[in-house]
């Protein structure tokens, strides 16, 4: 385990020092530039070790001054039994302190990385389950307002025209989480509000929704979110493309959990989509381990997402 260094030109100059002391304790037979050559030594090894790209010139510098410390060896008898000291206070050691002080700047950065990256997968969360689900829901209540008979046809025009530019926020909004994700999923995190309560927040906004529920609750935290996320996106399509036609949701927690979202096809001149909302949840469907299947028929538009009845471990 590589042990941090704050401050790594004191290790450094410890170990020239010490190699230097350990030098002239060997005799009066060791030359006098001895301790310049060490020092030399020490610091192109501490390079060596401190670079994480080319180090060739600081290898290059150390191989050149490793030859001038043969001597050492011959000038006195015992010098060959302090040489291995010497190699590791002058060279092992500084390539250590150098590698420890390599390692300890690349994991601050990686760190700083990290924070922010959380921090746009923060954004992208908080924007896409808050923002975009109160544009669902102006959506929404637009779509029914676009519905009542009351309404007078300019306003009628008008309040299409707020539905419409509600659907294409929602794009946008989509687009950007997109680009601040980059591609990676939102870290899970508790819903605030169940399914029933989501029916019943758009159900208040307009859209006739009905719930339908079998088998045990509450569901596993994991399938509770990703439940969530399918409910949620079938909302928003039927906001955005049959604003005001009745939906049903309908749960059945068995083996495997399956969620239903149908709304009538509208004859309605239909909102543009980018189509990006049903490929990421797809993607989000099957991280979890589950299925979605989208179709059209019976004049109906159906939206299954089949999960596992437990989280995966």
């Amino acid at each position: 385990m590589d042990v941090p260094i704050r401050r790594p030109l004191v290790p450094l100059a410890l170990c020239s020092a010490t190699a230097q002391a350990t030098a002239l304790a060997m005799g009066d037979g060791v030359p006098p530039w001895t301790g310049v050559v060490l020092v030399v030594v020490a610091v192109c090894a501490f390079v060596v070790g401190r670079r994480e790209g080319d180090g060739r010139p600081a290898w290059a510098v150390l191989l050149v001054s490793l030859p001038p410390t043969v001597p050492l060896g011959l000038a006195a008898p015992h010098a060959w039994a302090t040489a291995p000291l010497l190699a590791l206070l002058a060279v092992l050691l500084p390539w250590l302190v150098g590698r420890s002080a390599r390692q300890q700047a690349e994991l601050a950065v990686a760190a700083a990385e990290r924070v922010h990256l959380r921090e746009r997968a923060r954004i992208a969360h908080d924007a896409h389950d808050l923002l975009g689900h109160e544009l669902s829901l102006l959506a929404l209540r637009a779509g029914a307002l676009e519905l009542a008979a009351d309404l007078p046809e300019r306003h009628r025009e008008a309040v299409g025209e707020l539905r419409g530019g509600a659907g294409a926020a929602t794009e946008r909004l989509a687009g950007l989480v997109a680009l601040l994700r980059d591609g990676e999923p939102p870290p899970l995190r508790p819903q605030d509000d169940d399914l029933a309560d989501l029916a019943h927040r758009a159900s208040a906004a307009g859209l006739p929704v009905t719930l339908t529920w079998h088998g045990p609750s509450p569901l596993p935290p994991a399938v509770a979110a990703t439940a969530h996320r399918v409910v949620r996106e079938a909302l928003t399509n039927a906001a955005k493309h049959a604003p005001g036609a009745p939906v049903r949701i309908t749960v059945t927690a068995a083996e495997d959990i399956v969620v239903t979202v149908a709304n009538p096809v509208t004859t309605r001149r239909r909102a543009p989509g980018s189509g990006t909302g049903l490929a990421a949840l797809a993607e989000r469907v099957r991280s979890a381990g589950g299925a979605l299947d989208v179709s059209t028929s019976g004049g109906a538009f159906q939206l299954t997402a089949t999960l596992p009845g437990r989280e995966e471990r």
